[in-house]
């Protein structure tokens, strides 16, 4: 009979997986938010570009993007939801043209929403991954 599943294994798990190569979406990258006063979760879309190297490059300038902030830029979208299934299905529904373009993009996606739901139901932090 096989054993049950250590939790700690999980996110040791998710942990490795994390580390593995990622294509970027070339439709672009979202930074997830909460709004705790309306109760609604916020995905700002913003565009870019991908070099030979496959980083992500700001479509004005041609220059990388940094992980670590290097400046406000603005959103092409804003897109806002009470939940994260309508907020998911807000990106990934209805009429195009659809700012997710990758299955595992739209899948991050709905981890993250999921995440940053429960984050706003409990009071929690959220910090995206």
């Amino acid at each position: 009979m096989p054993q049950p599943f250590d939790p700690s294994q999980r996110r040791e798990l998710d942990e490795q997986l994390s580390q593995r190569f990622i294509a970027l979406d070339p439709a672009g990258y979202f930074l997830i938010k909460l709004d705790r006063e309306a109760g609604e979760l916020i995905a700002e879309h913003y565009g870019n570009g991908i070099d030979e190297r496959g980083l992500a490059t700001d479509p004005d300038t041609g220059e990388v993007i940094s992980c670590r902030g290097a400046g406000p830029r603005e959103p092409l979208a804003t897109y806002r939801g009470r939940s994260a299934k309508e907020l998911g299905m807000a990106l990934t529904e209805g009429e195009g043209p659809h700012p997710v373009s990758c299955l595992d993009h739209a899948l991050y996606l709905g981890r993250e929403l999921q995440k940053a739901e429960a984050a706003l139901e409990s009071g929690a932090d959220y910090v995206q991954d």
